[in-house]
């Protein structure tokens, strides 16, 4: 079965999903009033130095501002950046106090979104991502994807773009790019610096703190990064976000123009291809294996724990055996989770432990193998003594469910419940199913009086528009006797 990119767009949010096979792969969630940063640059102003720390926090115009590494200074400081005429790069070893100074202005890119407590996290390392290509201003380096192996399809793409490469900027060569001609290739370079000058000429008029240049919005994303040779279809509800998508590929990639398709169904598009179902399965921490065995996923703000244990199953020939297929049953779903649920940080897999060390072997490059499909980069290490797989896993935004709930007010924080906004859009996803089926007439929404609140209040203007569409009318009635994420939606 082909894989496909299945989008559901609403006024309030959009999501993505990434089909393998069928089975749900990736998935990705917008909301309007909480877009991501990450790929944002700014002209940001240096606020405080931090020698003891070898960092500097830069006001970029956020509610707290952005850490800023020594390590991630050092671009910001070449000539092609700041127009300086400086004959010589500084070298990366030189004390944060001697690169930064309070009150400096400063061209910054936001690498990692607000996580948790922590501030944005920024770098003056630009990079400008493309179809076919990524930009590095300032950087005169050319690399390329380690997703294609075709070693005389890396050399020609190679000596393609060195010949086409601009001075003073390097160039990163995507998968997407396998199979581009000349011409593909040059297109992506001319929108690349066309998109960088456009940078250049806004930072010079414009005082700091200012923004300089958004990434592209979820929808546009999925076809720049996911839509690749592997994905024969980007399935899209909503009318106006196709049209819109439509124009973006006809001006940009027009040869993925056949792949676009607008989905008509009376049934939700989640529902019709089987991804509403998976969604709550991705926040509980007890996933359960084919043979009786489980893993078991903790998340905490210092690292991740996943633990695998043997459960029900009791296996049919030696414990080694028994313990073995276990742990590989474990590795296939693990990397699958940890994708899945966008785990990120420090990640520490606690496998069962085996005596046999060509067994600890087998089970490591079993993980390597079932996390290359990731497209994030990550770092493993050998199978420790005590069976454990310690790794890393580039975090650039929050997981699938820190997105989706909010901190347990039930639990004291000990564990996570659906924040007010997933379930008010629930409720909004149940409210346009009602509707596609049957229109007109009454609704009864029940639900806890955070939810109703919410709805009376931020969220009104969304239920309006589903009443408006749908020509039906809503009553809401708040019972602080259901839990925060119950509710009943009933057609009177």
């Amino acid at each position: 079965m082909a894989n496909k990119i299945v989008i559901n767009a609403s006024m309030e949010e959009t999501r993505a999903a990434l089909l393998e096979s069928g089975q749900l792969a990736e998935l990705y969630i917008e909301r309007k009033k909480n877009t991501s940063l990450v790929g944002n640059v700014f002209k940001g102003k240096v606020v405080k130095i931090l020698p003891g720390m070898q960092s500097a926090f830069v006001d970029i115009r956020l509610e707290k501002a952005a850490f800023l590494h020594v390590a991630d200074v050092y671009s910001s400081l070449d000539h092609s950046v700041f127009g300086e005429d400086i004959e010589e790069t500084i070298p990366l070893h030189l004390p944060i106090e001697e690169l930064l100074q309070e009150g400096q202005e400063v061209l910054v890119q936001v690498s990692k979104d607000s996580i948790g407590t922590k501030g944005a996290r920024v770098t003056s390392y630009l990079t400008i991502p493309g179809r076919y290509l990524v930009l590095m201003p300032g950087v005169e380096h050319i690399g390329i994807s380690r997703r294609i192996s075709d070693e005389n399809e890396r050399t020609r793409l190679k000596e393609l773009v060195s010949e086409l490469k601009p001075q003073n900027v390097g160039l990163i060569i995507r998968t997407a790019s396998e199979g581009c001609t000349e011409d593909e290739i040059k297109k992506d370079i001319d929108f690349l610096m066309l998109m960088w000058k456009n940078i250049q000429s806004k930072k010079d008029k414009v005082n700091s703190p200012h923004l300089l240049y958004s990434d592209l919005d979820l929808t546009f994303r999925s076809v720049r990064d996911l839509l690749g040779h592997e994905v024969s279809k980007l399935i899209i509800d909503s009318e106006k976000e196709y049209q819109r998508l439509v124009e973006f590929i006809n001006t940009y990639f027009p040869k993925l123009i056949s792949k676009i398709e607008l989905y008509e169904g009376n049934e939700p598009i989640f529902d019709a291809y089987g991804i509403e179902l998976e969604i709550p399965k991705t926040l509980g921490n007890r996933v359960w294996l084919k043979s009786g065995g489980y893993i078991v996923i903790d998340q905490t703000e210092a690292l991740i724990s996943i633990d695998v244990n043997t459960g029900k199953f009791v296996g049919k020939a030696t414990l080694e055996d028994t313990l073995l297929k276990t742990n590989l049953e474990a590795v296939r779903e693990i990397a699958y989770q940890i994708r899945l649920r966008n785990l990120g940080g420090i990640i520490i897999i606690d496998f069962i432990d085996m005596e046999k060390e060509e067994n600890r072997e087998k089970l490591f490059i079993s993980f390597q193998e079932a996390m290359s499909r990731d497209r994030v980069k990550s770092t493993i290490l050998q199978v420790s003594e005590l069976g454990l797989i310690q790794m890393t896993r580039k975090r650039v935004r929050e997981s699938l469910g820190r997105t989706l709930c909010e901190t347990c007010s039930y639990c004291e924080g000990r564990g996570f419940i659906k924040s007010p906004t997933t379930v008010c859009y629930e409720i909004f996803r149940e409210l346009r199913k009602i509707g596609s089926l049957r229109r007109n007439g009454k609704v009864m929404i029940t639900a806890h009086p955070v939810i109703t609140d919410l709805l009376y209040e931020e969220e009104r203007e969304g239920l309006e528009e589903i009443e408006r569409t749908y020509g039906f009318k809503s009553i809401v009635k708040a019972d602080k006797n259901y839990h925060q994420e119950y509710y009943e939606v009933v057609k009177l």
